[in-house]
């Protein structure tokens, strides 16, 4: 029998960390400001496109009163109630370990039913694929929408509102990979003097058509929508665009806080996007010709150009919140298994969120260029977006009700009962989204279901290599106890090696042993898992268990939003009594080649995507950050 030195195993709820606690005044309000510049730099920027998109349905039918009334209350209503009632008092309270987003709900979710679901987890991977259309799309409609101001000001800027915007893009991918914890503290501030202005932009016209505050109404909107027909229906597909960023309220809750970006919301940046909305309403009823751009004609003339580079600066800081979330989903998919290891480089020495992810970046790049070179300017943009959002809306909501059900414990009639009134705002929205599918809203589907087939045959691929592994190995106990009979010359140092199961004997061990016929005077199995959490506290991070004299088994436990890096694993290690002398110590890892197999159980096409992502994934000895000349590989072939 194995004897346990100090024990992790699972992690029950008495030993996870609870809520963080309150943050003091000053880092409170610090916190605050700077979820302005993250938490709501998308959902921000909407005013720029989304009451125009909203109007532009109602141009050739004629810009009436009750249009324009009726959609701006649409526009607050959605504002109150999806983003108001939906995510910052609801969901923002169905926290992982303090963590949100469509992954941590998913994790939740499946601990709080305590296995692995099917359903579960299918709506967890359908978010985050189709998140990651989000991903592409924002930053594109972000700076078209900004940049194209200049035609306000000049027509002479016209050609190059293209060009510049593609500049741009490339600008703000390129500066990834140099970290941006540096001009990340501007963020909160600039986005607070873009919220301050907006607002007084707004208030400064409600008095040019005071009728407008009926948009408060929801009655007015109501009546809009189910008086007009089809076209109310288009309208509200189009109204979708000013909820846009509500996804990042609950993704980035880990960062800044339940409280303090609560707090931003309440305060601050609800009352701007409200006061904005209604005067572009009003200005619209006042001036009906400003429905081609309300957002830019809210402002004087002389501050016309200072509006256009404010908000080409608020988009710039959209996009880079919107591809740092890019790079916290995909290390929370690689951390659970549904996407093969990629290179995560830390960009900050003091912040654990601050990372880059090279193929991650190369390939969003790619996706935003070929958007803007294919829809050339936001109102043909303005169609491809919505579609994914309000997927991943579904799915979060979706996911809610199993946690409400099954960790809250509400009776199951009461939690259908309550998340129904959210589900059926979101089956509306995603349904007058489809309208929009002919016209470029399959752009968004075809990257999610591009992400999704991704994932999909990684997580089925990986399950079947696992199975064989199994399958063709020797128990770990078996073989100490042949070893014991039979043994081989023995070599000084310590042997690491790297392995998923622990329990049975690591290939590269057998090959090691099969081919040099040694074997070291300490030998150590290691295995990295992945928890449910967040997080693991450091006191969890270790199991560790003698199997015998020679061979030691470890157990390195991580949450998903953690990179686990080995030389600081050994580091602690060395801190609780066992001793590594990294200089003596040699890290041992298997490097399969996979080849398609006669019968894997998979289709061949997705037999050879999953031997295309399985070669390119990052080699373990990069993605643990093992030291390369402590490192020995030792390869063999596979098929699957």
């Amino acid at each position: 029998m194995a004897h346990h030195i100090a024990q992790s195993g699972s992690l029950s709820a008495s030993d996870q960390p609870g809520d963080p606690p309150l943050p003091k005044k000053s880092a409170f309000g610090s916190l605050a400001l700077g979820s302005l510049g993250v938490v709501y730099g998308d959902i921000g920027t909407s005013p720029l496109y989304a009451l125009r998109e909203s109007l532009h349905h109602l141009k050739s039918a004629g810009v009436t009163d009750a249009g324009v009334i009726g959609t701006v209350s649409l526009l607050i209503w959605a504002l109150f109630f999806t983003v108001t009632a939906k995510y910052v008092l609801f969901l923002m309270h169905a926290d992982n370990r303090g963590e949100g987003g469509t992954l941590s709900l998913m994790a939740l979710a499946q601990s709080a039913v305590g296995r692995r679901v099917a359903p579960v987890f299918f709506l967890g991977v359908a978010g985050a694929a189709l998140f990651s259309g989000d991903a592409v799309i924002t930053p594109a409609i972000s700076v078209l929408s900004a940049l194209e101001g200049l035609e306000l000001v000049t027509p002479v800027f016209t050609p190059y509102i293209l060009p510049t915007t593609i500049l741009i893009l490339i600008s703000i991918f390129w500066v990834q990979s140099h970290g941006t914890a540096r001009v990340a503290s501007f963020f909160g501030p600039i986005m607070a003097v873009f919220f301050l202005i907006i607002a007084l932009i707004g208030a400064r016209h409600i008095g040019d058509a005071p009728r407008i505050i009926q948009a408060f109404n929801p009655i007015r909107g109501l009546a809009f929508l189910f008086s007009n027909g089809l076209l109310g229906f288009v309208v509200l597909g189009s109204v979708f665009l000013a909820v846009t960023g509500a996804e990042a309220l609950y993704a980035d809750m880990g960062h800044f806080g339940r409280a303090p970006i609560q707090t931003a919301w309440m305060v601050f940046v609800l009352p701007a996007l409200t006061l904005n909305y209604l005067g572009q309403g009003a200005l619209v009823l006042a001036h009906p010709e400003a429905v081609e751009n309300p957002f830019f004609l809210l402002a004087p003339q002389w501050a016309l150009m200072p509006l256009v580079i404010l908000a080409t600066v608020a988009t710039v800081i959209a996009s880079q919140a919107v591809i740092t979330g890019a790079f916290s989903l995909a290390r929370q998919a690689i951390q659970l298994g549904l996407l093969p290891r990629m290179l995560i480089l830390h960009t900050s020495e003091t912040q654990e969120g601050q990372i880059y992810i090279p193929k991650v970046n190369r390939l969003l790049l790619i996706g935003v260029l070929l958007l803007v070179l294919l829809f050339k300017n936001s109102s043909n943009l303005a169609s491809a977006y919505g579609i994914a959002v309000t997927g991943t809306m579904v799915v979060t909501t979706m996911l809610a009700f199993v946690v409400v059900w099954k960790l809250w414990h509400w009776p199951v009639w009461l939690a259908a009962l309550f998340v129904s009134g959210f589900l059926v705002i979101d089956f509306a929205f995603l349904a007058a989204n489809l309208l929009k599918i002919v016209d470029g809203g399959w752009v968004p589907l075809l990257f999610g279901a591009l992400a999704m087939v991704v994932m999909w045959t990684w997580v089925r691929g990986a399950d079947l290599l696992a199975r064989k592994t199994r399958r063709d190995s020797i128990l770990m106990q078996d073989l100490i106890r042949m070893l014991e009979k039979s043994k081989p010359i023995r070599v000084a140092g310590t042997a690491i090696f790297l392995t998923n199961t622990p329990e049975v004997a690591p290939s590269a061990f057998m090959h090691n042993l099969k081919h040099n016929k040694v074997m070291h005077e300490r030998v150590v199995l290691m295995a990295v898992v992945t928890e449910d959490t967040p997080r693991v506290p450091l006191r969890k991070r270790f199991e560790v268990a003698k199997l015998s004299d020679d061979f030691t088994s470890i157990i390195l436990h991580y949450g998903y939003m953690e990179s686990p890096r080995i030389p600081a694993a050994l580091a602690g290690l060395r801190k609780s009594g066992l001793k590594f002398d990294i200089m003596t110590t040699s890290f041992f890892v298997g490097r399969r080649k996979v080849k398609p197999a006669q019968n894997s159980g998979m289709p061949l096409w997705q037999d050879k995507l999953f031997i295309a992502l399985y070669r390119e994934s990052a080699n373990p000895t990069d993605y643990f950050s093992i030291p390369s000349d402590r490192v020995v590989e030792l390869g063999e072939q596979i098929t699957v």
